[in-house]
């Protein structure tokens, strides 16, 4: 008498058996994740120095942008040149 009505498992312990598993996959899944990921942060963060323009470079953007005319770009680029 080994399947008996009472050892079997009825249609809320097959439920709940597979609720069960997927929630136990699913924390398994996302605790590896994001212990990879945690792991792979530490190792590729760089750092890197902030872009520093000169004056000139900053003066030949706007210039190029068309905020000022050639005119003005001349004499902006002598007077730092002169500095």
């Amino acid at each position: 008498m080994m399947y008996w009505y009472g050892n079997d498992p009825t249609g809320w312990g097959y439920a709940l058996m597979i609720i069960g598993m997927v929630v136990f996959w699913g924390v398994l899944i996302t605790g590896v994740l994001l212990l990879l990921r945690s792991q792979g942060a530490r190792g590729s963060q760089q750092t890197h120095p902030p872009v520093l323009y000169t004056a000139e470079q900053l003066l030949a953007e706007r210039f190029a942008r068309g905020e000022i005319d050639e005119d003005d770009y001349r004499a902006r680029l002598t007077t730092l040149r002169q500095q």
